[in-house]
């Protein structure tokens, strides 16, 4: 009994360094072509084929169907993807997925490993203590496919000595299930399925069944269905993701489940003939391969040319799968001003590296949302009706709230994704973007003071002169042009040195102005123009509209130094 379970554990243990090499193998691919993937998947889904070609170029790029599906989704709750183009991508995803089983299947079970494991990680070890970031990266991905390998080879070693092709129970419960013809299939499609959302991988459960079919354990259509199951299960990761989501990305994940969920149904009604003629291609492509090794190769040939079958089918219906799920999940009817991040969602931390697009999203969103308040700050000036002067000042804390939220989430945000396995320069745009998120606070922050100015310069019946509104006006002008550029910067993804020539002219023109009219708001004050207290509201306004200028000029050096 005792050393049952300690064979279990050992089991547990090796499949836990399998799931390791996979996950670092795949996040060190996404650290050395992050950037170039999101560049891939914005531009080369213009329609649905190259969609499709996309979505399995980059999934076989990182070995990865879950990073390339939970990056999908998001890119859709972000708008960088049309809901047709999320479709054709995901459809990509699952024949690059099927990459994953054949480097197992060959190199796993066709070659000995293990006398080329050790040297990888020898390999690896230099290229990981590189202070080159590229080199790092690939160190990584050396070491993470050793450790891959390594899980692979001693899980099989482990299922062996536990000699499972022997064990009366086992082989008498399969026995037993065989009788009960497609009730057995469907019940180790629920199996396969139930394992992969628990572990969140496809590829460890599929690296099971491929040491379960070949040690004779497990019996080829059974574990077939395991596959079949692990295509469903593995639909749950991009689901979670979603839940966060707007509209648009919970229909990208439902047409996710919707395309597995169909293949499944359909193989179903022609199980046996398909395999069967799966099984006479490896024949005829790989003859006189050891049995043990032959059904490897058609449980991986079965995967890939179940998912390409599905597709060549399903290919042609993305406008109707769009229109299902769309009848299926109604938009919510949102108010701007509540409190929501629209573009974040905390499942897209198990992609680090990809993480910082969404980041980049939901900043160029809260400075929009600091825009919106200056605007707000423009009508109290001059709103004489109590009623509405009280309305849009509530909306003005209301905004100041949300930003304080804001800052907060984001911030906390990057500080979870720069724990991440990331590369120097993008852990560096991680602190120019926690810089920028505290700088746009500041901005709402001056916004919100101003409007108290005003609501203070109103409740002690205080009148400004026709001049001093006209350079509150001015002042407020371009401070709001300032602003506005800043915006346009955050959502340019190229730039150069002279795009901040702009900021610097308008913020020289804000400081020139304000010592102007502090000058000679002294001297109208000596000249009795107007009261000491009129030019104390007078000159608050004028000092936070400079400081917001300040703000508003740090942001645009931060993201401008960054990106040239």
């Amino acid at each position: 009994m005792d050393n049952t379970i300690f064979i279990v554990l050992k089991l547990l243990g090796s499949l836990a360094l399998l799931m390791y090499g996979m996950k670092v193998m795949s996040e060190s691919l996404q650290k050395l072509t992050g950037d170039h993937l999101r560049n891939i998947l914005g531009a080369m889904t213009t329609n649905r084929f190259t969609g499709l070609l996309t979505g399995a170029f980059v999934t076989a790029a990182v070995q990865s169907s879950t990073a390339t599906t939970v990056m999908t989704v998001s890119f859709v709750n972000a708008g960088l993807l049309t809901l047709a183009q999320a479709i054709s991508v995901i459809m990509g995803a699952n024949i690059g997925t099927t990459v994953t089983a054949w480097i197992m299947s060959v190199f796993g079970f066709q070659f000995n490993m293990s006398n080329v494991i050790f040297p990888l990680f020898a390999l690896s070890l230099p290229l990981i203590f590189s202070k080159k970031s590229g080199r790092k990266s690939l160190g990584e991905f050396v070491f993470g496919f050793a450790f891959m390998f390594l899980g692979l080879s001693t899980l099989r070693e482990n299922a062996l000595h536990m000699d499972l092709e022997h064990n009366e129970m086992i082989l008498n419960f399969i026995a037993s299930c065989k009788e009960w013809g497609m009730f057995s299939v469907l019940l180790f499609l629920l199996i396969g399925g139930t394992i992969t959302m628990a572990v969140q991988s496809s590829a460890a459960v599929m690296a099971i069944t491929l040491i379960l079919c070949s040690s004779g354990v497990l019996d080829l259509y059974l574990g077939i269905a395991l596959v079949m199951g692990e295509n469903i299960g593995t639909t749950v990761t991009s689901n979670i993701a979603a839940l966060t989501g707007n509209a648009q990305a919970r229909r990208a994940a439902l047409a996710h489940f919707i395309f597995n969920f169909f293949g499944v149904i359909w193989i179903l009604c022609v199980f046996h003939p398909f395999i069967d003629t799966v099984i006479r291609l490896v024949d005829y492509l790989a003859p006189n391969t050891p049995k043990e090794v032959a059904i490897t190769y058609t449980l991986s040939a079965f995967h890939t040319a179940f998912n390409i079958c599905n597709v060549l089918i399903l290919i042609w219906f993305v406008k109707w799968i769009e229109r299902l799920v769309c009848i299926v999940i109604k938009p919510k009817s949102e108010d701007e001003e509540e409190y929501r991040l629209r573009y974040i969602t905390g499942s897209m931390l198990s992609t680090a590296e990809l993480s910082i697009l969404q980041a980049h999203k939901e900043i160029s969103l809260f400075a929009e949302r600091a825009g919106r308040m200056l605007e707000m700050v423009q009508d109290l000036f001059y709103d004489k009706n109590e009623e509405s002067f009280l309305k849009t000042y509530n909306r003005v804390e209301k905004y100041e709230n949300i930003s304080d939220r804001m800052e907060i989430e984001i911030a906390n945000y990057l500080t979870c994704v720069a724990e991440g396995r990331l590369s120097s320069e993008s852990k560096e745009e991680i602190r120019i973007m926690l810089r920028t998120v505290s700088e746009i606070e500041s901005i709402a922050d001056s916004c919100n003071n101003m409007a108290r100015s005003i609501k203070r310069r109103n409740e002690f019946k205080s009148v400004f002169t026709d001049e001093q509104n006209h350079n509150v006006d001015q002042m407020l002008g371009l401070t709001k042009k300032a602003l506005q550029r800043m915006i346009e910067i955050l959502k340019k993804s190229e730039l150069v040195r002279s795009d901040a020539n702009p900021s610097y002219n308008i913020e020289n023109e804000i400081n020139n102005y304000r010592s102007r009219l502090k000058a000679r708001n002294v001297e109208d004050i000596n000249n009795k123009k107007y009261q000491y207290q009129d030019g104390v509201y007078y000159m608050d306004i004028v000092g936070e509209a400079e400081k917001l200028g300040d703000y508003v000029l740090n942001v645009v050096q931060a993201v401008v130094e960054k990106k040239i």
